[in-house]
């Protein structure tokens, strides 16, 4: 695979699919995978240099991902020995789960997830100068829970609004600027106020 020169613009790509099998992202192993390949096509063998796991095992989550949809053959190629490669590649840079086909007992998860961006979040805005009230959140320790849970519901409806879109932006670049217009449109009401974050 060689590399786009400097002066080559950028392919545009598929920015969002919304996933309607949220289960499937819930696999540390798949959303790396799809991490990976979104930064570019890459074979079953290398994945699992990368990942440090057997080939047999990247290739179940390969084949899991593919029949959902969620990765595609972008090219093969033929190595040494007759070995036929398959380069895969992501069919969008940015995977969202479908908040509202996300089983109960699976919820948990995705909210920790939101949880610990939002930690984040709040840590790098306590670290710019703005007063966080974090008293006000150990004080209700499911406060942090609930905004997560306002974050996730947004995400949904971010990404159906981009699912059609095309970009030349990266996958990390494109979840921050998501993420970014998620919480601002949630910060200014009900228990997003009353962390008083300045904004």
């Amino acid at each position: 695979m060689t590399e786009p020169k400097k002066d080559e613009p950028t392919a545009l790509r598929r920015a969002v699919k919304i996933v309607d099998e949220p289960k499937i992202l819930m696999d540390p192993v798949r959303r790396e995978i799809l991490r990976l390949l979104a930064i570019r096509p890459l074979t079953a063998t290398q994945l699992a240099e990368k990942l440090g796991l057997t080939k047999s095992t990247v290739s179940h989550h390969i084949q899991v991902l593919k029949r959902a949809g969620l990765i595609r053959i972008k090219q093969t190629r033929l190595e040494s020995h007759g070995i036929l490669e398959k380069y895969y590649e992501p069919t969008a840079l940015l995977f969202i789960e479908d908040y509202h086909k996300i089983p109960k007992g699976m919820r948990n998860y995705f909210l920790t997830v939101h949880m610990e961006r939002l930690r984040g979040v709040l840590i790098a805005l306590y670290l710019m100068g703005r007063k966080v009230r974090v008293p006000r959140l150990t004080r209700k320790p499911d406060l942090l829970r609930e905004l997560a849970g306002e974050v996730l519901e947004r995400m949904t409806e971010l990404g159906s609004k981009y699912e059609g879109e095309l970009t030349d932006m990266d996958g990390e670049s494109l979840l921050v600027k998501i993420y970014g217009e998620a919480l601002k449109s949630i910060m200014s009401r009900g228990t997003w106020r009353g962390l008083n974050l300045g904004l």
